[in-house]
């Protein structure tokens, strides 16, 4: 993972995610951490059986998601993200290449 040195603020680092750009803040202690836009499934995809048992649907129903922020871990893992006030107030953000 390559950072940019330029750095910004939360608007942009919005704008470039939904652009198809990776971003990261110099702030963040965890290494290889990122965030990215994730265009969500608006027409729906089958859902898997977990997701079915989750959300008390058949599975292979159409299951319709909404875009949302994802975030890569310090471990590897993902997870839909929120911003904290933190970083919506931080000018650190920079392009993860």
């Amino acid at each position: 993972m390559i950072e940019t040195k330029a750095q910004f603020g939360i608007g942009l680092a919005v704008d470039l995610m939904k652009e198809g750009y990776k971003v990261t803040r110099a702030g963040w202690n965890g290494k290889g951490m990122f965030a990215a836009y994730q265009k969500g499934y608006p027409d729906g995809i089958p859902c898997n059986a977990q997701t079915a048992k989750t959300w008390g649907m058949n599975e292979g129903d159409l299951f319709k998601c909404r875009p949302y922020l994802q975030l890569r871990c310090a471990d590897g893992t993902h997870a839909m993200w929120t911003p904290s006030t933190s970083d919506v107030l931080a000018e650190d953000w920079m392009i993860v290449e």
